[in-house]
């Protein structure tokens, strides 16, 4: 694939993408190892898909919006990857949705859910 340089001026934002992988024990049991880098302060941009809804309860205010990010499709990004986003001196951590990939770049649907 063709990287779009002139939509990667736009990256202002950096990812770092981390998955963790089962494996089977010496017993023969599956177990999930810990998340591990995959990739490291990769450019991208992300976007807000839609306001944000917030559910207030007395115990907490749970903030819940979706993002989408943007970045180059030589990223191997799977469903599930757990992804931080560095915008400025801000980093946010959100859940991949399914990768769409386009000629040039690929849009993946992430979940943010922390509480405020």
């Amino acid at each position: 694939m063709r990287r779009n340089r002139l939509a990667e001026r736009y990256y202002t934002d950096k990812a770092t993408i981390m998955r963790s992988d089962n494996y089977v024990t010496s017993e023969g049991e599956t177990r999930l190892q810990p998340l591990a880098i995959v990739h490291h302060d990769v450019p991208c941009r992300i976007s807000q898909q839609v306001l944000p809804t917030n559910s207030q309860t007395d115990a907490a205010n749970e903030i819940r919006y979706e993002t989408k990010l943007f970045i180059s499709p030589e990223i191997e990004i799977f469903q599930g990857d757990a992804i931080s986003i560095t915008r400025g001196s801000s980093t946010k951590h959100y859940k991949a949705g399914e990768p769409f990939l386009y000629g040039r770049h690929q849009e993946i649907s992430l979940q943010r859910r922390e509480r405020a």
